[in-house]
């Protein structure tokens, strides 16, 4: 499943982090800190790995690098309601193969900014009823608004987007990326969801203490979690509750 243009070939940093930085202290950054390279020789790769190791902080620079705003959106979209990022962009050398002709970065914890911003832009339509309001959404249903309107050739950066998803509309999401990977887009996801990063021929990179490796989908540990639990909750709680 590779792409004849890539819109983001590899990442890499070249420019030493100062001691200040915070991001300069998560393993995952250290590791690429040290001179390796991430390479993305798909078109759908997914950062994994427990809380705080760093995918989010990473996802978020090469976002930034790549000239979305911080908070998520299109390329286009320009505001700021709270400056939360790390520096991280300034060091990270994003190579690029080709540009997308459209992108979004999409960001849970933010989302809520993106439709304000939106609302300001359109509130003319919006308020003669040619568009939605996205306030007027679930967050689940926000979600697929904007995933169902993404377009061909494009680059997709999501932060966790399964936060707002029921399971049946994960995989609606997972069918509109596969529909959208035939039309020469890219993807790069962090995310916890297993039934996400089941996504067939996908690259999965996961983030430990140990830095970044790529492993195979039943190696992570959000799988053999997961499995083990759906395949007997009732042990698997008893164990947990008799020893905490």
């Amino acid at each position: 499943m590779g792409l004849d243009r890539k819109f983001i070939r590899e990442i890499r940093i070249d420019t030493p982090i100062p001691d200040d930085e915070y991001s300069k202290h998560i393993p995952a950054i250290d590791y690429l800190a040290k001179g390796n390279v991430l390479e993305f020789n798909n078109n759908i790769t997914f950062f994994v790995g427990d809380n705080g190791t760093g995918k989010s902080t990473l996802i978020e620079a090469i976002a930034i690098a790549s000239r979305f705003n911080p908070e998520g959106g299109t390329l286009r979209h320009s505001f700021s309601t709270h400056d939360s990022h790390s520096d991280l962009n300034q060091y990270l050398t994003v190579v690029r193969q080709n540009y997308p002709s459209y992108g979004y970065f999409l960001r849970a914890e933010s989302f809520y900014n993106v439709a304000s911003y939106r609302y300001e832009i359109f509130k003319k339509e919006i308020k003669d009823g040619k568009i939605d309001d996205y306030h007027t959404m679930s967050h689940g249903e926000l979600f697929m608004e904007v995933i169902q309107g993404l377009h061909k050739n494009g680059l997709y950066i999501f932060d966790e987007p399964e936060a707002a998803l029921s399971p049946s509309k994960l995989l609606t999401m997972m069918c509109e990326i596969n529909r959208l990977l035939d039309e020469n887009s890219q993807f790069i996801i962090a995310t916890h969801s297993p039934i996400l990063m089941a996504f067939p021929g996908a690259t999965i990179y996961q983030f430990s203490s140990n830095g970044i490796e790529k492993v195979d989908y039943t190696d992570t540990e959000h799988y053999q979690v997961t499995k083990t639990f759906l395949d007997c909750p009732e042990r698997m709680l008893k164990y947990l509750f008799e020893n905490n």
